[in-house]
């Protein structure tokens, strides 16, 4: 078996990585004074969304770009340059990479495409020979750039006003990232940083994962994959990774065409789905099978902790919804509490004569915001209770907003003991009252089994936790 990498390896891979997410200089080779144009996006982007450092446009055929005075070359900067973004067309990026190399630039940045993705695997190759001969490492080619939001860095061609939140989004696909960045801002999810990888020519999922598990301003990390160049390498990294931070993977491919389309896009090899899979369970990758549910899982790890011990309960004031959130616990391994006397003899003091004590928790459609409050507290408290479902359908009788309130008292004042997921089944008012509860680290979702699939997440990193520390302290056999 290949030895693991080493502390020294780890370390100047973090080093070169931090060099694209934390520059304190930038050169954006291809800088446009052209609206519209991608070097005139990046360019203003970066300058907007509120960078402070040293920003230096390159353009020979310009002497301004947004206000900032334009070099012929990167070699003109008088100022080191730790990142260079490239924005020109493919057939000059081998020429611009030996400059910055000369210029001593620390990483590169290849938006430009038109490499391995249409069959110039050579002079991809040739691109990156380039950059590691003067020691830079280089992510691309074929990306959308980079966003990280520790030091207000949005060095990308998509949407500006990406939230600032925990997650870590590495994605081989540059138009999903330019899409998921807006959804991100429509459904209020935060990120600390987002990686668009493209081709893999040099820098992969690998490097970055080792980046992440060190960078204290991410909890969770999440990837989009279409496939892996060095299988090894990332499942090394994972099976490291994983034991410190979640790492939630989407990966494309799953069918025999979709493998095929996959190769075609980037020009990575998808691999057999079935390797894939068994790979993600030995690493503790928790595998999502689409966007919705990568995210739902992401919110989740980024605002609560995982639990300690077995034993979920469901808090609900609709009978339909808990049955749903039940099957739901069911099929995503989740098992629910058995809820003893002495317990039982609490909850009943939440709810009318007619309300269930069993598992789901009924408070029935007469449940108000305090009888809520006051059944989350107990539950929050109960050391015999791992997880708490939470979920509400709107009724004229209790507001979604206040609800929300009550929950994050109930939450908060009882010291945040357990990890939580709520869903909220309504229109307009349940949305912002999810919304407050989102803004307040208590993860909400529109569906029963949105809530239940959180829940289910943080739960099997958990068990992965476990097992492994369990192997770690047996006796060898």
């Amino acid at each position: 078996m290949d030895a693991e990498p080493s502390k020294n390896h780890i370390r100047n891979v973090v080093k070169q990585i931090s060099f694209l997410l934390s520059p304190r200089t930038i050169a954006v080779i291809g800088a446009s004074r052209t609206p519209g144009k991608i070097g005139h996006e990046i360019l203003r982007n970066i300058v907007e969304y509120g960078f402070k450092g040293k920003v230096y446009p390159v353009n020979p055929n310009a002497d301004e770009i947004l206000g900032m005075k334009c070099y012929k070359s990167v070699l003109d900067i008088p100022d080191e340059v730790d990142m260079a973004v490239v924005v020109i067309p493919a057939q000059f990026v081998k020429e611009a990479i030996e400059q910055c190399g000369k210029k001593g630039v620390k990483a590169v940045a290849v938006i430009s495409s038109g490499f391995g993705e249409v069959g110039k695997v050579k002079e991809e190759k040739e691109i990156v020979e380039t950059a590691h001969k003067y020691g830079m490492r280089l992510l691309g080619p074929n990306i959308v750039g980079v966003y990280y939001a520790p030091i207000m860095l949005n060095a990308t061609f998509g949407p500006r006003d990406v939230r600032v939140g925990n997650i870590a989004f590495i994605t081989q696909s540059g138009a999903l990232a330019i899409a998921l960045m807006g959804w991100t801002i429509l459904h209020d999810i935060g990120l600390s940083a987002i990686v668009s990888l493209g081709n893999k020519a040099d820098i992969d999922d690998g490097d970055l994962l080792y980046f992440f598990e060190q960078d204290r301003n991410t909890r969770v990390i999440l990837i989009y994959m279409e496939g892996v160049k060095d299988g090894r390498k990332f499942f090394k990294a994972c099976k490291r990774v994983s034991l410190e931070k979640p790492i939630i993977v989407l990966k494309a491919g799953r069918s025999e065409r979709g493998a095929i389309a996959a190769s075609s896009h980037t020009g990575s090899l998808a691999g057999s789905d079935i390797i894939y899979d068994a790979a993600f369970k030995q690493t503790g990758v928790l595998r999502a099978k689409d966007i919705q549910e990568a995210f739902d899982w992401a919110r989740a790890f980024a605002s609560i902790d995982p639990p300690k011990r077995e034993g979920v309960v469901i808090i609900t004031n609709g009978g339909g919804a808990g049955v749903m959130a039940t099957d739901a616990c069911e099929e995503n391994g989740l098992k629910l509490l058995e809820i003893p006397e002495d317990l039982a003899r609490k909850f009943r003091e939440c709810m009318p004569p007619f309300g269930s004590t069993k598992n789901p928790i009924d408070l029935t459609g007469q449940a108000t915001d305090e009888k809520y409050e006051e059944a989350i507290r107990i539950a929050m408290m109960d050391e015999r209770i791992g997880g708490i479902i939470a979920i509400y359908c709107h009724t004229a009788i209790t507001d979604p907003v206040k609800l929300s309130h009550a929950i994050t008292r109930a939450v908060y004042e009882t010291g945040r003991l357990k990890p939580i997921t709520v869903c909220y089944i309504g229109g307009e008012r349940c949305y912002k009252g999810m919304k407050v509860l989102n803004e307040a680290n208590i993860p909400a979702y529109p569906t029963p089994e949105q809530a239940v699939s959180a829940m289910a997440a943080l739960y099997k990193w958990a068990r992965f936790i476990k097992k492994e520390k369990a192997a770690k302290t047996s006796p060898k056999s």
